[in-house]
């Protein structure tokens, strides 16, 4: 195991996905549930929006990320682990929270779905009102 002043660790959430980010010195490699990120995060842009904020600061090829993610969508992780990796990044240098701040990184999304209540077909459906 490495020096524990050289790993920095955050979580991430989003709707029911929760992610949790370590951040080593290193070369820029990614790893997500001990796969390559291309392979898990397949289609639509979600490696992208993972790897957001490394970009945003110019980290990219300074810090290799190692994520635990579970719950939730694809989507969903994608965004808890974006999220894990600006708040790791903010304990590896205060300074970054301006620009990782205004880029919105920082911010937990905390929509979720919003659940089903008793007497009513789903969240906010109604049965069909009949007068007679």
């Amino acid at each position: 195991m490495s020096d524990t002043n050289t790993v920095f660790v955050a979580t991430g959430r989003r709707k029911t996905a929760t992610a949790r980010v370590r951040l080593l010195p290193g070369t820029g490699k990614i790893v997500v549930n001990d796969r390559e990120p291309d392979s898990y995060f397949a289609g639509e842009g979600f490696l992208k929006q993972a790897i957001q904020p490394l970009e945003t600061v110019d980290f990219r090829d300074k810090v290799d990320v190692v994520a635990r993610v579970q719950g939730g969508g694809i989507g969903g992780q994608a965004t808890a682990v974006s999220h894990g990796i600006a708040r790791a990044l903010l304990k590896l240098d205060p300074e970054l929270r301006v620009a990782l701040k205004r880029a919105g990184h920082l911010k937990r999304d905390p929509r979720q779905k919003e659940r089903k209540k008793s007497g009513q077909p789903g969240a906010r459906k109604r049965f069909q009102f009949s007068k007679r």
